[in-house]
């Protein structure tokens, strides 16, 4: 076991060199400003789909580990893992492409359904944190231990956490093969071990049916609720704990010219960044794309800060840069 997370570390380090590598082909040959904020996140997104490949040994051992990293990222990068590392983000992404190929136009959700959607999010997983007091003694630090490891009872909640990163975890044997495991779908091994035997071939069916129907023509619709996504985030409203996510969104009021451009590319139809007068973004619903960013055409309207600093702004694309 050792030896095959030595190799697994081994390996994510040469791919994290050949992201590095792909990043910096992506800023010197990609010129058209209004896609290249695109193009390198799908070069991070394919990156990160590989890398998580190739650290199977890892996953399998520490699982509780894995999400302790994606709660620690969200909670100081807001949604970053699911705009740029979430495996099943990707599929959706591929899947918006293969409709933009098409020339086939998305749908919207009217607001409020989409805002409820958002919201179903914490309502699952505050049904999620309250289980260990309706299964098990809430005095019984045991009974926590296997809530915090996923044990026992607990197990299934591995699936809803992790189920975004399944495409990596299933072992059975399957056209693209790794230590053991193979590529799958999201939540498929979820559908195996809990489900009645009789209703699994019914169940993956209908859900990578419903899945794919629903992410063609409404742009990332898991992630809309997807519990994995629930962006802690949110703690920013108040304002004794505004200093704790890292990477914010960050709007100059005095350079908008209100032309809707931003509300209409975003991806969740997160609204505030259009309704909001100025200042950093404070909603949870958005997953830090930055599709808004890439396609603002008012020089620094819009910008990307980590802790304070700006490291990406918008750029007037309308007109031709002297440097480029």
């Amino acid at each position: 076991m050792a030896l095959e997370i030595l190799g697994s570390l081994l390996e994510v380090t040469v791919i994290a060199g050949l992201m590095i590598a792909g990043l910096l082909a992506v800023v010197i040959w990609i010129r058209n400003k209004t896609v290249r904020i695109t193009y390198l996140r799908t070069v991070v997104q394919i990156t990160s789909l590989v890398a998580i490949f190739a650290s199977l040994p890892l996953l399998a051992l520490w699982p509780s580990l894995v999400i302790a990293i994606v709660v620690f990222i969200t909670i100081f990068f807001g949604r970053f893992f699911c705009g740029w590392i979430c495996p099943f983000g990707l599929y959706m992404d591929i899947i918006t492409f293969v409709r933009k190929a098409m020339k086939i136009s998305y749908r919207n959700l009217p607001k409020r359904l989409n805002e409820a959607l958002h919201k179903l999010r914490y309502a699952i997983v505050a049904i999620i944190l309250l289980l260990p007091f309706f299964l098990g003694s809430p005095f019984d630090l045991e009974n926590w231990r296997s809530f915090f490891l996923f044990e026992y009872q607990y197990k299934p909640l591995m699936i809803v956490f992790l189920g975004p990163l399944e495409p990596l975890v299933i072992p059975w044997s399957g056209v693209i093969g790794y230590g053991g495991y193979s590529l799958s779908y999201p939540y498929v091994r979820g559908i195996t071990e809990y489900f009645p035997q009789y209703a699994i071939t019914i169940s993956i069916f209908l859900f990578v049916f419903l899945t794919i129907i629903s992410s063609f023509f409404v742009r990332r619709s898991w992630c809309r609720f997807c519990p994995t996504g629930v962006s802690i985030a949110a703690i920013d409203r108040f304002k004794r704990s505004r200093w704790i996510p890292l990477l914010h969104l960050h709007k100059t009021e005095e350079k908008c010219t209100k032309c809707g451009i931003c509300d209409r590319v975003c991806p969740l139809q997160v609204t505030e960044i259009y309704e909001q007068k100025g200042g950093e973004l404070t909603t949870s619903m958005c997953m830090l794309c930055m599709r808004c960013v890439e396609m603002c055409p008012e020089q620094g309207c819009l910008k990307v800060n980590v802790a304070g600093k700006s490291i990406v702004e918008s750029r007037n694309w309308l007109e031709p840069s002297r440097n480029e």
